[in-house]
């Protein structure tokens, strides 16, 4: 697969701790986005933040928290973003589980599968 130019970066916050059942809503995204056939899926583990209630999640040592942030990015392009865009609603909504997705455009500058 090759894409080049023009796409779309979706980017989709959670918790650690935010579970669809017994299954994390980071892992439930990239699976469906594999399932979905999108260019590939990245999560990243934050050492602090915080969300819409405003509670500090921190790795430090004295104050440990088991609920880090996390940040899943795709990048693919625009139509296949946006269709995407609505089962990870449904995620959130099936799971009850808080988060942010926003979209930026993004140049593929260049993307090989090695």
């Amino acid at each position: 697969m090759q894409i080049k130019g023009e796409a779309k970066l979706l980017r989709i916050f959670v918790g650690e701790n935010d579970k669809s059942g017994h299954i994390p809503v980071y892992e439930k995204i990239v699976l469906a986005a594999r399932e979905n056939n999108l260019a590939g899926a990245t999560v990243f583990k934050g050492i602090m933040g915080y969300g819409g209630k405003s509670r500090i999640h921190t790795a430090k040592i004295l104050r440990l928290s088991e609920d880090l942030p996390l940040t899943i990015e795709i990048v693919d392009s625009a139509e296949k973003i946006e269709e995407f865009v609505p089962i990870v609603n449904e995620i959130f909504e099936s799971s009850k589980s808080g988060g942010l997705i926003t979209i930026e455009k993004a140049e593929i500058i260049k993307y090989t599968s090695g």
